[in-house]
């Protein structure tokens, strides 16, 4: 596992892909919090307070860690070097690992100076040093969990598809489905219990942990998912590995 860890490090990084997912997260993100008018505008809404930053950022993810977890298994299964890792003694679940952790870690990576968001409102406070550090925590903590399952997703949609951008559109989709869709129906009123509908959904788990209160129910739901979708990636790897 550790072998394909730092192999995909390492080609995050030797290209302009690992700079680009960094650069991309905080400039998208920057203008939107800081520089254009609207909802997410920290300026505009006249406190200090980053649960903009925290409302932004499953929107870029959703487009952002596809893009990263895209290539995975599509490039190893295009150029055919997937059946020669097979034939390795790696193991399966080495590899799902691997894969995962690599993309995981680029995706922590890019979060890192987003640090200059908080020491930025710190000084904005009111006195300062007025910042709800609880939530802000938890936040935090929401959102590498939300980052982890959108990772799992993309490795699983990377391994359907040899096709980079098929497996692009797959993650994006996957993605916004377990994010909003739940969300959606409970707007409809389609079921009865439309509180159960949207505890299916990473918004209302996300969103709990955003406030700065850490339950075990939101944490076991979101390790779950990861474990589900790194599932699912070492049973279609498997099967792969069957048919050759």
């Amino acid at each position: 596992m550790t072998a394909i860890l730092k192999k995909e490090i390492q080609s995050f990084f030797s290209t302009t892909m690992g700079y680009l997912v960094v650069g991309i997260f905080l400039v998208v993100s920057g203008l939107f919090l800081f520089v254009f008018s609207g909802t997410y505008n920290i300026l505009d809404n006249g406190f200090a307070d980053l649960g903009p930053f925290f409302n932004l950022a499953p929107w870029i993810f959703i487009f952002l860690i596809p893009a990263i977890c895209m290539k995975s298994f599509s490039e190893e299964n295009k150029q055919g070097t997937m059946e020669l890792l097979l034939t390795k003694p790696i193991g399966k679940w080495n590899l799902v690992w691997g894969k995962f952790l690599g993309a995981f870690l680029l995706t922590l990576i890019a979060l890192i100076p987003s640090v200059l968001y908080v020491v930025t409102i710190y000084q904005l406070g009111d006195p300062v040093g007025n910042l709800d550090l609880g939530a802000l925590l938890g936040s935090y903590l929401g959102l590498i969990l939300l980052a982890a399952s959108y990772t799992s997703i993309g490795i699983f949609s990377s391994a359907l598809s040899s096709n980079q951008i098929t497996a692009f559109i797959i993650a994006v989709f996957l993605c916004f489905l377990v994010f909003f869709a739940f969300e959606g129906l409970t707007d409809y009123q389609l079921f009865d219990s439309s509180y159960g509908i949207e505890y299916l959904g990473m918004s209302y788990h996300y969103k709990s942990m955003s406030r700065g209160v850490v339950d075990t129910r939101d944490l076991i739901y979101f390790l779950s998912l990861v474990c589900l979708f790194l599932f699912l990636t070492y049973y279609k790897i498997a099967s792969q590995k069957n048919k050759n």
